[in-house]
């Protein structure tokens, strides 16, 4: 072991605190995502003003992932993991704060969702832009950490949907956001007290604006450095626009297609809600499942295989109409394949783009990836209206079918297997 390793070992990585700072920013965010839009029908009864809401709380997200990176990465991951949660609390316990003392309208909840959105997004990926390094330092293997990150973010989700039904369902849907807001809390003060400030990824001197200029235009470069590191690189291009398409028919089948197929097939919403648990519960499995073994099994077999597995098997077996039994099988494998595409594709990125980017180039991944959904969603919508569910589902079959196919012959490929050296030493070669 070299003096650069014993040194490292005998310092705290923040690892721990990071994955149970991204937990619980997940449970939150589940939490709000299940209260708001039932306090908004409660209040309105009006579907259009729901969706609405949709807007408030999608669109921060893709724009401050997209604009905010450039801003994470002169900050530094840490700092601007701790402000962004300091910043969201504010907000979001505004909302009963308000709503309980002098009232809230509805603009006023828009306007205090969008700014939670908005500063939430580059906060969750200035902690992942950290992993690297907290991983390097705990002597944990990156695809074994971001298996653990995969696993926070199916775990947070399948805690906070159940919980927020019980918790609206006993204290009402605004009382229940000072959960969110005591999340926020929590998480800002896991990364302030465990994570070290010395974690190299903190303050890089090789990062754009170190020098102290920086005026608009240079923000604006940054951004588009950023981007053309993603283009310009051929593997990550290909997972990009894979993410973003496969992005569409997920959002598709799991959130249009399954809840009308459980209404007409299954019996209804118990039944929808048994086959999304299903899918969540298979998901995390296969996260954790992939953190002990990504480290000894093929990249490029594991990605494809998941993607295969994930996507055309649910739509064709739906399609089928195997009964509610076969339906929660087929849920269960396909999140299993998922559950190692997460933790796969966050590895690629960490491990490729340089140190000093990390936080705008997931951003803007990220920002596109739920770009897509809206997309997806209409889509499905409009597919399900014009031909019926069973011949949309296998028409989403057939198109996840030719999507998931590149993986296992395109060359580009390749690439999976050859990871590179993660940005935590030296980028500079």
């Amino acid at each position: 072991m070299t003096r650069q390793a014993r040194l490292s070992a005998t310092r705290p990585s923040g690892l721990p605190g990071l994955v149970g700072a991204h937990t619980l920013a997940v449970v939150g965010n589940v939490v709000t995502l299940v209260a708001l839009p039932l306090y908004v029908l409660d209040e309105t009864g009006s579907a259009v003003l729901t969706g609405v809401l949709a807007i408030a709380t999608t669109l921060p997200i893709v724009l401050g992932g997209a604009l905010g990176g450039v801003l994470v990465d002169r900050f530094g991951y840490r700092r601007s993991s701790i402000v962004s949660d300091l910043v969201g609390a504010a907000t979001i316990s505004a909302i009963p704060l308000l709503h309980a003392t002098v009232g809230l309208p509805l603009w006023g909840l828009f306007a205090l969702v969008f700014a939670t959105g908005l500063l939430d997004a580059p906060g969750q990926g200035a902690r992942t832009a950290l992993v690297p390094e907290a991983a390097g330092r705990a002597g944990v293997p990156l695809d074994r950490a971001m298996g653990w990150w995969g696993a926070a973010q199916r775990s947070g989700a399948m805690i906070g949907a159940p919980l927020a039904g019980l918790l609206v369902a006993w204290l009402g849907p605004i009382v229940v956001l000072v959960l969110n807001g005591a999340t926020f809390l929590v998480s800002a003060l896991l990364v302030q007290r465990t994570v070290p400030v010395d974690l190299q990824a903190e303050d890089d001197p090789t990062g754009p604006g170190a020098s102290g200029d920086a005026p608009d235009e240079a923000y604006w470069a940054a951004l588009r450095a950023g981007l053309q590191a993603v283009w310009s690189a051929r593997l990550l291009r290909a997972v990009v626009l894979m993410v973003l398409l496969t992005n569409a028919l997920d959002v598709g089948l799991l959130n249009v297609a399954l809840p009308v197929y459980a209404a007409d097939e299954l019996g209804g919403a118990r039944a929808y809600g048994l086959l999304v648990g299903a899918f969540g519960l298979g998901a995390l499995t296969g996260s954790l499942v992939y953190s002990a073994v990504g480290t000894r099994v093929s990249r490029r077999a594991t990605y494809a295989l998941g993607f295969a597995l994930a996507g055309p098997p649910m739509c064709f077996a739906l399609a089928a109409r195997p009964g509610l039994v076969g339906c929660v099988a087929v849920m269960v494998v396909g999140g299993l394949a998922a559950g190692a595409l997460n933790p796969i594709i966050g590895t690629l990125l960490l491990e490729q783009v340089p140190r000093r980017m990390r936080a705008r180039v997931n951003g803007a991944v990220g920002a596109g990836a739920w770009a897509a959904m809206p997309v997806g969603a209409l889509g499905a919508g409009v597919l399900v209206e014009e031909v019926g569910l069973v011949t949309a589902l296998v028409v989403m079959g057939a198109a996840y079918t030719v999507i998931v196919v590149g993986p296992f012959v395109l060359p580009v490929w390749r690439g999976l297997e050859r990871p590179r050296t993660v940005g935590t030493v030296d980028d500079h070669g």
